[in-house]
C-alpha cells in the first residue's frame, strides 16, 4: 500500500503476468483431486455394484480414513516446512500413482479386512500432497497478485480433474470391466502432476514478501 502496488483487478492482472504459475498450480493439483474424488465417491459405486459390499460399511472405512488424515494434514505439512515444499509433493505425487493398483487388487479380494486397510491407506499419500499444496502453489505468486492467482489455479483444478475424476472412472469402468484401467488413469494423473511441481519454483524458508515477476 506505502507503494501503491496493489492491483486495481488482481484477477486479470495475475492472467496476464502469471499464466504459467496458474496453468502449473492447477496441473499439479491433478494427483490430488482426481484420486481423491474416486476414493471418496466412486469407491461408493465400485464397492456396492462390483465387489457388492455394503454401503455402510464403505462408509465407515472413509470415516476412519478421514480421522486419520485429520493428523497426516497437518503432518505432512510440518515435514514440507523441513524438507522442502515440492520434496514433500512429489513423494506423495508418486506413492499416489503406485498405490492405484495395490487399491484395486485390495479391492477386489472382497476380504473386509483389507478393504479397510485400502481405503484408509488410499488418504495417506493423499495427505503428503494436500498438507504442503497451499504453501507450494500460494508462494508461486507475486505477494499483491498471491490470494487471486492461487484461487483461480486452485479451482481450475477442481474443474478439469476433480469434478470429472468420478464420471472417467465410471466410464472407465464401463468400458474395460477392470478397476485395473482407473488405477492407469490415477497414474496419468500423477505424471502429469509430478512434471508440472517440477517446473514450479521452491520458496521453502524464503522471503516470500518480495515482489517477483515484475514489469
Amino acid at each position: 500500500m506505502a507503494e501503491n502496488r496493489i492491483a486495481r483487478v488482481p484477477v486479470i492482472e495475475v492472467i496476464k503476468r502469471q499464466p504459467r504459475s496458474i496453468i502449473l498450480s492447477a496441473l499439479a493439483r491433478m494427483v490430488e483431486q482426481a484420486p481423491a474424488y474416486i476414493y471418496l465417491a466412486f469407491v461408493f459405486a465400485y464397492g456396492t455394484q462390483v465387489i457388492h459390499q455394503d454401503r455402510d460399511f464403505l462408509l465407515t472405512c472413509l470415516s476412519c480414513a478421514g480421522t486419520i488424515e485429520l493428523f497426516n494434514i497437518p503432518l505432512a505439512g510440518h515435514l514440507s516446512d523441513r524438507i522442502g515444499r515440492k520434496h514433500m509433493y512429489l513423494i506423495g505425487a508418486v506413492l499416489t500413482g503406485l498405490f492405484g493398483f495395490a487399491y484395486f487388487a485390495l479391492l477386489n479380494t472382497t476380504a473386509p479386512v483389507l478393504i479397510f486397510i485400502a481405503i484408509v491407506l488410499s488418504f495417506v499419500p493423499h495427505a503428503m500432497t494436500y498438507g504442503p499444496q497451499a504453501a507450494l502453489i500460494a508462494e508461486c505468486f507475486t505477494p499483491r497478485l498471491r490470494y487471486s492467482g492461487s484461487s483461480i489455479g486452485y479451482q481450475l483444478s477442481s474443474v478439469i480433474s476433480g469434478g470429472p475424476a468420478p464420471l472417467i472412472a465410471t466410464a472407465l469402468l464401463a468400458a474395460t470391466g477392470s478397476g485395473y484401467a482407473i488405477a492407469f488413469y490415477i497414474l496419468f494423473c500423477a505424471v502429469v502432476s509430478i512434471i508440472a511441481t517440477l517446473l514450479m519454483p521452491d520458496y521453502t524458508n524464503k522471503d516470500i514478501s518480495e515482489e517477483h515477476n515484475r514489469p
